[in-house]
């Protein structure tokens, strides 16, 4: 049985950073500051096991209104394929802080499929987005 909180003390911060810092290809260059950091100014969802074992982690990024970033999504892998991506994205989506938010973004490398089948597409205005990076 799973359960997904959004209760920031239940995180295992220990295993946010270090499968972050180690298993992510997005966010290696990150430090535990930064990633405590992000955690306090984030809607974190945890993914826990049946024993109260961490074993999935997403956190967003909202003004509530207009705007929302969703990042830092994993699953372990000894947890992977049995649904917990998509409960995480079921908590994020009904959440009452960011449901009814008009545009949600994210970047992913390799989950296109799961986030399609959330109503996620390709910016159909890609040309209109900008960024500005701080070299790591």
């Amino acid at each position: 049985m799973t359960s997904i909180s959004t209760d920031k003390a239940k995180l295992d911060r220990d295993l946010v950073h270090r499968f972050l810092a180690r298993e992510s290809y997005w966010a290696r260059s990150r430090s535990r500051d930064e990633n405590d950091r992000i955690i306090e100014r984030s809607l974190c969802f945890g993914a826990y096991d049946g024993d109260g074992r961490q074993i999935g982690y997403a956190r967003v990024v909202s003004d509530s209104a207009a705007f929302a970033y969703i990042g830092d999504v994993f699953v372990v892998p000894q947890a992977r394929g049995r649904g917990i991506g998509k409960a995480l994205m079921t908590a994020i989506l009904e959440h009452p802080e960011v449901r009814d938010v008009r545009r949600m973004a994210l970047v992913t490398d390799d989950a296109h499929g799961l986030y399609a089948a959330f109503g996620f597409q390709a910016l159909d205005d890609v040309e209109k987005w900008m960024q500005r990076r701080r070299p790591t």
